[in-house]
């Protein structure tokens, strides 16, 4: 069993609307893919009906900060329309619009030619996000690709035009998708930038709740992985896997990493169900 447990799409910062990723996951030989783009699930419905040969496991990740640094969670089979998670939802996507303006402003005072209006444009219906700015800025010439944006130069975390925005606490994340019947997981601990969090900090997690780690990430290393695996059976989580594909942004790398079967199961196991 084959199963890719973070994947992106046109309904965040993704490249492939949700139907391509299921029939691309289909090529790739997947049995489940977790569509999980950062939060919304707006892109599910489509997913589903696209589905084919391919089980979708509905997903997101969620917006965190951590001692004021960012944090994502993954979170699986939760009701989008629990009234608390709605409401959270909502707030973020709405501020992730003001941030954007913000950096757009910023990056304009820095004599980068890119505009609101064209950021809107390449976000389209989606949930707007960096990748977005990247984009506009490696069309308006200011760099040679969107991946040259995320540097202090630019908008990567404390770069010049970046603008911080509202986000979870992650302990009250995995309580409000725990209350929405679902379910979480640390999303990449050790890579890029989120290589800070400490073992401490995961295991106050695991004690709020966390139900796994995602260890199999491309951005973490061998040598990453041995120790997440070593922490997740000490702290009783679940060690899962994840292209985090976002089609050409990141070389279609979808099914490039995944989530044993018996983690898979592990995993569903603890669902709680609606509250």
């Amino acid at each position: 069993m084959r199963a890719d447990l973070h994947v992106h799409s046109t309904a965040s910062d993704g490249t492939d609307p949700p139907a391509e990723v299921m029939r691309r996951a289909a090529r790739a030989g997947l049995d489940v893919v977790a569509l999980t783009d950062h939060d919304t699930v707006a892109g599910h419905a489509e997913a589903r009906a696209a589905a084919g040969p391919v089980a979708l496991l509905p997903g997101m990740e969620l917006s965190c900060r951590l001692d004021g640094r960012s944090l994502h969670m993954l979170a699986y089979l939760f009701d989008a329309d629990q009234p608390e998670l709605a409401a959270e939802l909502t707030r973020i996507r709405d501020d992730r619009v003001l941030r954007a303006r913000a950096m757009v402003d910023k990056l304009a005072g820095l004599g980068v030619d890119v505009s609101w209006g064209q950021v809107a444009a390449i976000a389209g219906q989606a949930v707007v996000g960096r990748p977005h700015i990247a984009r506009a800025m490696a069309d308006s010439g200011a760099i040679a690709s969107p991946r040259e944006a995320f540097t202090r130069d630019w908008i990567a975390d404390g770069g010049r035009a970046y603008v911080g925005r509202y986000a979870l606490d992650p302990v009250r994340a995995i309580d409000l998708v725990r209350a929405a019947g679902g379910v979480t997981v640390l999303a990449h601990p050790r890579a890029g930038r989120d290589t800070w969090v400490t073992n401490e900090q995961i295991t106050r997690l695991a004690a709020a709740g966390l139900a796994g780690l995602e260890v199999f990430h491309p951005d973490q290393s061998e040598a990453e992985r041995a120790r997440l695996i070593a922490l997740a059976h000490d702290l009783a989580l679940v060690p899962t896997g994840g292209s985090d594909d976002h089609g050409s942004l990141t070389g279609y790398r979808l099914g490039g990493e995944t989530t044993s079967g018996e983690a898979y199961q592990d995993l569903l196991s603890l669902v709680p169900g609606p509250a």
